[in-house]
């Protein structure tokens, strides 16, 4: 364990050289990297040299999605070429898997086991158990750099090293330069496990995007709007993606689930589900100081007050929204799992996971589980200091407006 690290610099974002020098680079692309739909497919069409990018209905999400980017205040040039790369990538996704799909129509009649989902919100344990079950092969799971570019370029299909790890070191190490505290709250490589979230993004229908940019336009149309269909896409995605690279029975990971546990349960019927809880004052203290942190990739000055607000409100909503829905999907196929007791028996819970989802607790899955347990200590790379003081919150309005949720999970 070392000293908890200080940020007083969210509003007002300080950078090293390194940094700034990457950001200058950045700014200088922004005149060719427009935050413009119709710039956008013709650069993704280009890049791919394809032209189909399925079902159009996702144009009004990105639409609307690229008008909040543009009403955010203090977006500066290297953020709006931030938007500009991530957006590409997300239709460039969607060409190559249409491409893919057309290709090899039988991925649809592929089997996809009910999966394992972990649902729970940042800071409850869920990365942390998403990557101690992912160390044994009886999982199927995304590496970061898979979830970000799960379809293969043609023309780098079967090509080693695969470009795509290639360039997400890169970017990893762009994060790391940029945001340098960023590992003490949200560890990010190249081959961690990583949310099915992202491929949600494909699909222009993700609360991911919430966490990217302070875009409350974007949240009341996602929030109208039934997200089963998206889950759809996502299951036909990782049928892809088991064709492409194998697996037998996926173990997804979001907090976003907290709030579609029916759609949830709808789109993947018998899926084995794992709640993680935790005293929500530190958890929404310790996200909000992520959210805020991150925002200096795009914006300056950075409003942490506001942006604190929202996410209090976002959060209250997620969790009354479980409360609401948590006995949709029985003991049977599901579990909770308090943070204290997690930590007090992180192999136990394990057990308890491979049990409900009726999965052999093999010697050599406990000892792979065991392995990544003696490599990642709790701590080990420092803590972040938070405070409801520095958002502009009371501990107070925190314990009043989540007293709810603990009442029914931590009582």
């Amino acid at each position: 364990m070392t000293d908890a690290v200080r940020l007083d610099d969210l509003a007002q974002p300080r950078f090293s050289p390194e940094a700034q020098q990457i950001l200058d680079m950045m700014a200088t692309l922004a005149p060719d990297a427009p935050l413009d739909s119709d710039a956008l497919h013709a650069r993704a069409a280009a890049d791919t040299g394809l032209d189909d990018f399925g079902p159009a209905d996702y144009r009004e999400r990105l639409d609307v999605y690229l008008a909040a980017l543009r009403d955010i205040d203090g977006l500066h040039p290297a953020g709006a070429v931030n938007f500009y790369a991530q957006l590409l990538q997300l239709l460039k996704n969607r060409l190559l898997f249409t491409d893919l799909l057309s290709r090899h129509p039988d991925i649809d009649d592929l089997e996809l086991v009910p999966p394992i989902v972990i649902a729970g919100l940042p800071r409850t344990g869920t990365t942390h158990l998403h990557n101690l079950l992912a160390a044994a092969p009886t999982f199927r799971t995304m590496p970061y750099w898979e979830s970000v570019e799960p379809f293969p370029l043609p023309a780098e299909a079967g090509v080693e090293p695969d470009p795509r790890r290639v360039r997400m070191d890169v970017g990893v190490g762009v994060i790391n330069t940029v945001m340098p505290h960023f590992p003490l709250m949200h560890e990010m490589t190249t081959d961690h496990v990583h949310e099915e979230i992202q491929l949600l993004a494909n699909d222009f229908s993700t609360m991911l995007f919430e966490t990217l940019a302070d875009v409350p336009r974007w949240r009341d149309y996602y929030q109208a709007h039934d997200q089963a269909p998206h889950y759809e896409y996502l299951a036909r995605q990782l049928k892809a993606m088991q064709f492409l690279r194998g697996g037998r029975r996926w173990l997804l990971k979001s907090p976003q689930h907290l709030e579609q546990v029916p759609v949830l349960d709808r789109v993947f019927p018998g899926s084995i589900v794992v709640f993680t809880h935790r005293d929500p004052v530190p958890v929404a203290l310790s996200m909000i100081a992520m959210i805020t942190y991150s925002a200096r990739m795009h914006r300056s000055p950075v409003p942490v007050p506001r942006i604190a607000r929202y996410w209090v409100d976002r959060l209250d909503q997620m969790l009354a929204a479980l409360v609401r829905d948590r006995d949709t999907i029985g003991p049977d196929r599901s579990i909770d799992i308090r943070f204290d007791d997690f930590m007090a028996d992180e192999l136990g819970v394990a057990e308890r996971v491979y049990a409900l989802a009726g999965e052999p607790f093999t010697e050599p899955a406990r000892a792979a589980v065991a392995g990544y347990l003696s490599g990642h200590r709790r701590g080990r790379l420092g803590n972040v200091e938070t405070s409801p003081e520095m958002f502009g919150l009371t501990e107070d309005e925190l314990r009043s407006r989540f007293a709810p949720y603990v009442d029914r999970f931590l009582a």
